[in-house]
């Protein structure tokens, strides 16, 4: 009789890839659960059993409608019209395809998609640079992309809220984080069982508000008009570290003429929340340490986004929660192992192709110019690259969909999307799918057939994170490695031919000529190339320790190295924003449609609408497959206050039109009373994988999916990042005919 044997992983279906043990049976998967004794387990605290997600990974594993194996389309584009080919005859014709469009427009006018980081990124960035294309655009500029850059802008590396049994307060800044990131959330309980205070601002009343000491519900894209108001009330009350500040932090007096524009009094106007809430927060923050604040996604979906994050980067220094147990932490890189960004092969861009870059002259901090600037001060501290592509230097993707369709700058012609489904994910749905099917080459690799693999020339199957070995080493920015066994379930020749990203983008850079970037031939080569600096190859490291490494905490690491900034200290004030062209300091700007910017649309439309609300187990627009998901949540879900309902004869359980001067899409009525009567909040990432694919349907694409509404115009987007709006536009609700 068979014994089931267990194997450690890493889950890679959200950013906190969690430590996971595999049980499995004959090579075949029978359950995933939390791998309790891992050390980055119990940097969280307090895990019992992984999410939903992971427990579900044999059923999403297995599932029937995975795809198995390449695909190529025999009908008109949407048609669902497929030929079932080998791996060798697609990447032989994409290859072809994509030197023949290299060679007549040249390699920029190539450009990839990404998405949830749940593949190896690393590859596909260093195919595209080496290629020569800087067009690869995805959700970053919505996504953590503006965390990252701005506080590698304004510390000189990635501030991390590391969150233990030392933390004496609690701030969050979009009250998301129960449902994006559970490890976290559970680690925040366990300090607050230990007497820390919390403070949260969000809209919403969801679960992390309703446990909040102070809860701030703010009216939407507020936040920085919030801080700032905070900020000032904190430094007129003498209640900054002023030690700290005085030795460590550029711009303060700067910072603190900007942040005497918002009183309170004004503060309080512009956001809705009372002035003693406002002082209340303030001083708890203030005065209770050490503290740490993490934010839920909010922050990055405003068109104020780079502004907010500045000045919550700015509270946090001012009161000195900087690099202590229980604050906020600079890790800095593990000291031996060769960091995932520098596989990326930037050095490989020329300069003339980094000029390039769709949207860079315009949104310069999230893409290339911004992203050299950093990294200039970055390496002379830490020796290292901060984030890498990942988070750092994308093309803007509004723009870079509009020149699809009109060719200027010049011609973008094909589009490979990996880990992705833009016409899920990305705002202006229509566009996008017009552009999509304007292109010359459409090529798709993931594990399920999406509305944007439906409109596909080829579709390929990816390999999961259960098929393969895996190094987590938070992006290259912490002090640890965690390396996974693979493949923890067995691929059986011939039932299914599921490929790696290594795999793939090197099939088509040997293809192409560039075979010379791609001297491994495999995954585990990579990763022992990238392990030999520790001493020990990928199976040693596995046999010694279980896959973990990691260096010692360091606090206050910037008593002997200083800040990876121009001045070596905490920029309050930006000279990276400031070189750039920018405001160096934060700014409150009024949302572009919104109630006081755009009267005569309020008219129309007088709600405020907030999109990006999650349920695990979901993530972003992936697992809606999963039957054990589904039934938790088998339809898009809208949230409203009774009594707004009640004014349109809304009953909970109905179905509602949410329509913007963009269109409309319906979703199920929920009724939320911690919600503000003039607030509409709308699910993302909804398709309906049981709907048909070919066209017009695309899987319910244009049901629920509330990206057909959202706006990304170039000029509503953040002027710095290029981040669009998804959180503060204008919405009317009716209801809509049952659902059948």
């Amino acid at each position: 009789m068979s014994e089931i044997v267990e194997k450690n992983s890493t889950c890679m279906w959200c950013h906190s890839h969690c430590a996971v043990t595999a049980r499995v049976k004959d090579g075949r998967l029978i359950e995933v659960d939390a791998n309790v004794n891992h050390p980055h387990a119990k940097l969280f605290t307090a895990v019992v059993r992984s999410c939903l997600r992971a427990r579900a990974a044999a059923e999403y594993f297995y599932h029937p409608d995975r795809i198995h194996y390449p695909m190529k389309r025999v009908g008109e584009r949407g048609e669902g019209k497929w030929q079932r080919i080998t791996w060798n005859q697609a990447l032989d014709e994409i290859a072809a395809k994509l030197c023949k469009i290299r060679d007549q427009y040249g390699p920029e006018a190539i450009v990839n998609t990404s998405g949830t980081g749940r593949t190896h990124d690393e590859f596909r960035l260093r195919f595209m640079n080496t290629l020569g294309s800087p067009n690869y655009i995805g959700q970053g500029n919505i996504c953590h992309g503006p965390y990252y850059i701005v506080s590698c802008a304004i510390f000189g590396w990635y501030i991390y809220p590391l969150i233990n049994s030392k933390t004496k307060c609690i701030f969050v800044h979009g009250g998301g984080i129960p449902m994006e990131y559970p490890p976290v959330w559970r680690a925040a309980l366990n300090a607050i069982k230990n007497g820390a205070k919390l403070i949260v601002t969000d809209p919403r009343g969801i679960v992390s508000a309703r446990r909040a000491d102070v809860w701030m519900q703010l009216r939407p894209g507020t936040d920085t008009a919030l801080i700032m108001g905070m900020i000032n009330y904190i430094i007129q009350e003498k209640l900054y570290d002023k030690e700290f500040v005085d030795k460590w932090c550029y711009g303060f007096s700067d910072l603190a003429e900007r942040a005497s524009q918002y009183p309170l009094e004004k503060v309080s106007q512009i956001t809705w929340v009372p002035v003693e809430q406002i002082k209340e927060a303030a001083t708890m923050y203030a005065t209770i340490k050490p503290a740490s604040s993490i934010q839920g996604m909010g922050m990055e979906q405003l068109p104020n986004c780079v502004e907010a994050l500045h000045a919550k980067f700015a509270l946090t220094a001012i009161t000195g929660n900087i690099d202590v147990p229980g604050g906020e932490v600079l890790q800095g890189p593990h000291p031996k192992q060769i960091p995932h960004p520098e596989l990326e092969g930037l050095e490989f861009l020329s300069p003339e192709q980094r000029r390039k870059q769709i949207g860079s002259d315009r949104f310069k901090l999230l893409s290339l110019p911004g992203f050299e600037l950093i990294e200039t001060n970055v390496k002379r501290v830490w020796g290292r690259m901060c984030a890498g592509e990942i988070h750092g230097c994308y093309a803007h993707a509004p723009t870079a969909y509009r020149t699809m369709l009109s060719g200027k700058p010049y011609p973008l012609k094909a589009v490979i999307t990996s880990s992705s489904n833009p016409l899920i994910t990305q705002a202006n749905t229509k566009l996008v799918y017009k552009a999509l099917k304007s292109l010359d080459l459409y090529a798709v690799i993931d594990f399920f057939m999406t509305p944007s693999a439906e409109i596909a020339d080829y579709v390929l199957p990816a390999a999961t994170w259960l098929e393969r070995p895996n190094i987590w080493d938070g992006f290259g920015l912490g002090k640890f490695i965690s390396v996974s066994e693979a493949p923890v379930a067995k691929v059986v020749e011939g039932e299914y031919e599921h490929m790696t990203d290594f795999e793939f983008w090197r099939g088509l850079a040997v293809r192409m000529g560039m075979e010379k970037y791609w001297p491994w031939k495999s995954l585990e080569e990579v990763y022992d190339y990238r392990l030999a600096p520790t001493g020990y190859t990928l199976k040693e490291l596995i046999k010694k320790s279980g896959g973990w490494d990691s260096a010692p905490p360091e606090p206050k690491k910037y008593e002997t190295l200083g800040f990876g900034t121009t001045t070596g200290k905490i920029e309050l004030r930006s000279t990276i924003l400031e070189k750039l062209g920018y405001d160096p300091l934060p700014k409150y700007e009024e949302p572009p449609e919104g109630p006081i910017a755009s009267p005569e649309v309020a008219k129309e439309y007088p709600y405020i609408l907030i999109t990006g609300g999650r349920f695990n187990p979901y993530y972003h627009s992936e697992h809606r497959q999963v039957d054990s998901h589904r039934k938790k949540r088998p339809w898009a879900i809208m949230q409203i206050n009774p009594k707004t309902a009640a004014e349109h004869g809304i009953s909970e359980g109905d179905w509602v039109w949410i329509e913007t001067p963009r269109g409309r899409v319906r979703q199920k009525c929920e009724f939320m009373e911690g919600i503000d009567p003039r607030v509409v909040h709308a699910e993302h990432g909804w398709w309906y994988p049981e709907m048909p694919g070919e066209e017009p349907w695309l899987h319910g694409l244009w049901e629920s999916n509330i990206n057909v509404v959202t706006d990304d115009d170039p000029d509503a987007c953040n002027p710095i990042s290029g981040g669009w709006p998804l959180r503060t536009g204008l919405c009317k609700i009716t209801k809509a005919k049952e659902y059948k």
